[in-house]
């Protein structure tokens, strides 16, 4: 019995040390799987934070800072549907056709979303039909039509205005031209169905971008499911949600991807010809109106603004917002986020222009200069 015993004890001692080594190569195959990943994933990641800068060209002047040309943005201090079909009048365009309010509908839940009470009057003048996007974000509600339609709904658009969920039936492919991370841009195929888009923004932070404003409104915004993927993503995924390929591209691509696709909507409309910009400053919190429970409001409202350039506009309300004594916090956003450098690479794509000459309608109107 005991030399039996031996003889047993001896041979499973090698099948010990055969599945000891399995398991040790195992593990330490996943260890260099990690350390590469870890390795390829930090300097990918990597962005630089772009310091704030004003663009007014007085303090472009008064600080001896070039610029090659300008664009000029309208103002009122006043929020109210009246102050919103003036500033719209002070454009002077006049939209001939089928025209598009491209908006966001806001996330179930968010309060910080466009009053249908102010933007009715703009919208009904011009007999507007309110365009949207499917989102392509995991826990929205506004993922698909119905859903979408309900939140349009419950947030009182239906009543102002049809509603068109541009990407209901799929998205249409247009051009990007001068893109680095973008060839072409894919966006809800109903925007081919409209002649003339008035782009009404509410101005906020966002957790992703640093700030939504108009570029983002007309990127992601006009972008469908597909196409927020690959704009997240700069063109290398495609399939909804967005959740796991934002987390491996790097900010300033997906900022970029936000600039080259603005750029691609409007080439398609006119090369700017057929799309103007105007952004609302109230109820401004450092997250988007897609989050559903945003932070809360913590500075004060600051006006309207409007203009027929995107970036300047954008340049101008982020100008505002660093003047403003409470607004830290959305400061932070836009700057750990490097929201700047989206208008950074619109400059470069040639889109538009940082440079802005800011002209306030209240203070015109009474002889006063701003």
């Amino acid at each position: 019995m005991e030399i039996h015993f031996s003889m047993k004890e001896k041979k499973d001692k090698p099948k010990k040390k055969s599945a000891l080594r399995v398991f040790l190569t195992v593990i330490g195959s996943i260890l260099i799987i990690v350390l590469g990943f870890i390795a390829w994933y930090i300097p990918h990641m990597h962005y630089d934070i772009e310091q704030h800068e004003f663009y007014d060209i007085a303090s472009l002047e008064a600080g001896n800072r070039s610029y090659d040309d300008h664009s000029v943005v309208y103002m009122t201090n006043d929020i109210s549907p009246e102050a919103l079909m003036k500033i719209y009048e002070t454009l002077d365009v006049h939209p001939q056709g089928k025209v598009a309010i491209k908006l966001s509908t806001g996330e179930a839940g968010n309060p910080n979303y466009l009053d249908p009470d102010l933007i009715k009057d703009l919208v009904q003048s011009v007999d507007g039909t309110i365009i949207e996007c499917n989102t392509a974000y995991s826990g929205s509600k506004r993922t698909d039509t119905q859903m979408h339609m309900q939140v349009a709904k419950d947030h009182g658009f239906t009543e102002i205005a049809d509603v068109d969920i541009m990407d209901r039936d799929g998205y249409m492919v247009i051009p990007v031209e001068g893109g680095v991370n973008l060839k072409e841009n894919w966006v809800g195929q109903n925007l081919a169905n409209y002649d003339y888009v008035i782009v009404l923004s509410h101005f906020k932070g966002h957790p992703m971008g640093g700030f939504g404003g108009a570029l983002k409104n007309i990127s992601i915004g006009i972008g469908s499911r597909e196409g927020k993927v690959r704009i997240h993503t700069g063109g290398v995924f495609s399939k909804p949600p967005i959740d796991i390929g934002s987390m491996l591209t790097n900010q300033d691509t997906f900022t970029e991807s936000m600039a080259e696709a603005a750029k691609s909507v409007s080439d398609y409309e006119g090369h700017g010809q057929k799309i103007i910009y105007i952004s609302v400053m109230n109820h401004m919190s450092i997250d988007c109106d897609c989050v559903s429970t945003p932070t809360e409001v913590d500075m004060h409202d600051i006006g309207i603004l409007a203009s027929t350039d995107p970036v300047a506009l954008d340049q101008a309300c982020i100008d505002l917002v660093f003047k403003a004594e409470d607004g830290q916090s959305l400061q932070n956003r836009i700057l750990e986020k490097n929201g700047l450098h989206i208008l950074t690479h619109c400059e470069k794509i040639g889109f538009g222009n940082r440079a802005y000459e800011i002209i306030n309608i209240d203070s015109a109107e009474t002889g006063e200069t701003d």
